[in-house]
């Protein structure tokens, strides 16, 4: 148990995403006569989860739906082709809410205010120091595994810079992942080449840019917006010390024992069984959610560790035998333990 708690405790807490690019992605698979379900579970989500606007959805989990919908629709730029046709309206208030700002300084200003809204998993930055730097982090997400993700969140970005004038380039794109070149037909879009494999997410525009009016800036609806961004915002910042974070603290502790079930959680909070549900209902998950979503993330930290056998592992994940674990991360993952610890080791 010591193990599993030392590890767990050095586990962040699973950003949340309101779902929004995996909605769009399963629409593309759609599209294209695909059917979305298995992709979605195979990503570690719910198609159930995913299509309901009302819940929200591991941030890292969406990452890799977006990475396995590429895949399947063999498109090496899937996130990039995927933010080019999307109606910006449908980000929802965080769209708006800088679509109404007077300038754009303004605008990315807030975007990286309420950015946590649409995903807690990406923090939004923007200054003035070296002109007009926008930049995007991962937060609690690993970078390393992902491309379309990230590639979607620049042509958003780019799009959505747009809305002071259409034909705005930036001076420099860079980007931390790597490609051998820019495609054609997104270096048409962007205006300019994009560095790869560089050291930071950032796009950089002449320092004057910041200062261009927002076409359809709105500053009486901004206010009006920024109120409701303000309640969205509260309402999202109690999950780091909400009934979910509690609740997984005692699940890495239980898991070893195959003791991780709501009677004994709820016991170990004081609090009854339908109380917890109640507790957990009211944060927009249910105790086997947060069971899963928790066993995935321990799962692929622990497969991280070189060291820790996979034997080890099915233990502090309270499974029995190698075999069942194994059965359920390629349920969750479409890999096998072994085979997500090379892939792992070859990034």
């Amino acid at each position: 148990m010591k193990a599993a708690t030392r590890v767990a405790s050095a586990l962040p807490s699973i950003p949340s995403s309101a779902g929004g690019i995996a909605r769009l992605a399963c629409a593309r698979l759609r599209d294209a006569q695909v059917d979305p379900a298995p992709i979605v579970s195979a990503a570690g989500l719910e198609i159930d989860d995913v299509e309901d606007h009302k819940r929200r959805i591991d941030a890292r989990a969406q990452v890799r739906l977006l990475e396995l919908a590429a895949r399947e629709l063999q498109d090496d730029c899937f996130g990039l082709h995927l933010a080019q046709g999307f109606e910006l309206g449908e980000i929802g208030l965080l769209y708006y809410v800088m679509a109404s700002s007077e300038h754009l300084v303004d605008a990315l200003q807030i975007g990286g205010r309420y950015c946590a809204i649409n995903n807690e998993g990406v923090r939004l930055r923007s200054s003035l120091d070296r002109g007009f730097a926008i930049g995007f982090e991962y937060v609690n997400i690993d970078r390393s595994s992902d491309r379309h993700h990230a590639e979607f969140w620049l042509v958003a970005l780019i799009r959505i810079c747009r809305v002071t004038d259409g034909r705005l380039v930036p001076k420099q794109i860079k980007l931390k992942h790597s490609r051998r070149e820019t495609p054609s037909d997104v270096r048409s879009l962007l205006g300019c080449e994009i560095e790869f494999a560089a050291d930071s997410d950032e796009l950089l525009f002449p320092s004057r840019i910041g200062a261009l009016p927002v076409v359809g800036a709105d500053l009486h609806l901004n206010r009006m917006l920024l109120q409701y961004a303000d309640e969205a915002l509260l309402n999202r910042a109690p999950r780091r010390s909400s009934v979910q974070s509690r609740v997984e603290g005692h699940i890495a502790q239980l898991l070893p024992h195959g003791k991780a079930n709501a009677e004994a959680v709820a016991r170990r909070l004081g609090m009854s069984r339908r109380t917890l549900a109640r507790a957990l209902s009211s944060e927009g998950v249910d105790f086997s959610d947060v069971l899963k979503a928790f066993r995935i993330a321990l799962a692929r930290h622990y497969l991280e560790d070189e060291e820790l056998p996979i034997s080890k592992i099915a233990w502090l994940l309270g499974y029995s035998e190698v075999s069942s674990f194994t059965h359920a991360f390629v349920r969750w993952t479409g890999l096998t333990p072994r085979a997500y610890r090379s892939s792992n080791g070859d990034r």
